[in-house]
């Protein structure tokens, strides 16, 4: 970073898919933005993401946002610019007698916001995947326009959108601290050179609760170490599968480049799992791998003769109700949080990078109001709720 005091219109903290988005939008609305990212592009959580693209929500606005960020990822090219491997390989919601009032009920607002999504019986979803257990199952929903796209493309190619509108990208650089004065915002202090601007978004993920408080801000933000394995798949089975949300067995499970199924865990408890951001095992756990393989076969039990090619662990910024805080806190401060996103981030980035930049400019009339993630709603007991029993899933 060159030496002096650059001023700016914006800072954002971040170049994670939620910041790099927010750096995009603002600059394509003739704001001068200063993008800062302690690392390497791609080299966080984003980057690392399962990049899984649905859109079954239970909550209507967190719906209209998944639909955003679909229509994003299939004309990446369009919108963005570059490559963001988007795979339409449709995505299957699995639930059991208990969760099917909520699956219908969530079918039904998905509709009406403009989602496409089907009803399927437990023999239509077999014929779909030969091999698939179905025994177990009431109904599943089938997004067929839904899939996954390559998280590290995605980020880097929305940070390279954000240079052509005139971002100025900061990599390796960890912001220290954000500065106000009488109440207002008027830069941030980092590893290298200060910056002023009177607007900062903080949209460092695990970090963000630590940054907030250098400003007086209490985020009730956790980041929480989370693992993947892959599995490659058997001879006779090498075809590509949809992703599956199984809430039965707990999981979800995706194809992946190289004839591999990547599998994840659809599970509260991860929540506990508080780890160092800067200091955690980013290796599997061989308990983990053995665990997640377990409940694959439970539901695709083909599997049972995959090979285990591994995993990795990652993080996730999680708040009490498993969903982000998108908020100006102090009230007509200029600091603007964007982060606890708890695993949605991918998914939604694209237009939660509309929802900020309407919110840092303040639209008269926003395409995606904020008040659903404002922080407020966890002193006022009043968190997002979904419509099923694992709120993790929206």
């Amino acid at each position: 970073m060159s030496p002096g005091k650059p001023t700016y219109d914006a800072i954002v903290i971040g170049a994670g898919i939620n910041g790099a988005a927010t750096a995009f939008e603002l600059a394509k609305r003739g704001l001068k933005v200063a993008l800062v990212e302690r690392r390497n592009v791609g080299e966080g959580p984003s980057g690392r993401s399962s990049a899984i693209v649905r859109t079954h929500y239970s909550n209507r606005l967190t719906a209209r946002l998944a639909l955003f960020g679909l229509r994003v990822f299939q004309d990446f090219a369009t919108y963005v610019g570059g490559d963001c491997g988007f795979r339409n390989a449709g995505f299957v919601v699995l639930v059991d007698a208990r969760d099917q009032d909520g699956l219908q009920a969530n079918m039904a607002m998905q509709r009406s916001v403009g989602i496409r999504t089907e009803l399927l019986s437990p023999p239509d979803l077999a014929e779909m995947v030969p091999g698939l257990v179905t025994t177990d199952l009431v109904a599943a929903a089938y997004e067929p326009e839904s899939g996954y796209a390559d998280p590290y493309l995605t980020v880097q190619a929305y940070v390279q959108a954000a240079r052509r509108e005139g971002v100025q990208l900061f990599q390796n650089v960890a912001v220290t601290g954000i500065r106000l004065a009488g109440g207002k915002v008027v830069g941030v202090d980092s590893s290298a050179s200060p910056l002023t601007a009177p607007i900062v978004i903080n949209a460092a993920g695990p970090w963000a609760a630590p940054l907030a408080q250098t400003a007086g801000v209490e985020l009730p933000i956790n980041p929480c170490r989370v693992q993947v394995a892959f599995f490659r798949r058997p001879p006779g089975f090498e075809s590509p599968h949809p992703v599956v949300g199984d809430f039965i067995n707990a999981t979800y499970f995706r194809p992946e480049t190289g004839n591999l199924t990547l599998v994840g865990l659809i599970d509260p408890s991860e929540a506990a799992a508080i780890v160092d951001p800067d200091g955690f095992d980013e290796h599997v756990d061989r308990s983990f791998v053995l665990d997640a393989g377990n409940r694959l076969v439970q539901r695709y039990p083909p599997m049972a003769t995959a090979e285990s090619t591994g995993g990795y662990a990652a993080l996730y910024d999680i708040t009490p109700d498993w969903h982000p805080i998108v908020d100006e806190v102090p009230a007509h401060s200029g600091l603007f949080h964007c982060a606890g996103f708890s695993g949605h981030g991918f998914k939604l980035g694209p237009a939660v990078g509309v929802m900020m930049a309407e919110l840092v400019t303040r639209a008269a009339t926003p395409q995606f109001a904020n008040q659903l993630f404002r922080l407020s709603r966890f002193a006022e007991g009043d968190p997002v709720r979904g419509q099923y029993d694992y709120s993790i899933v929206g």
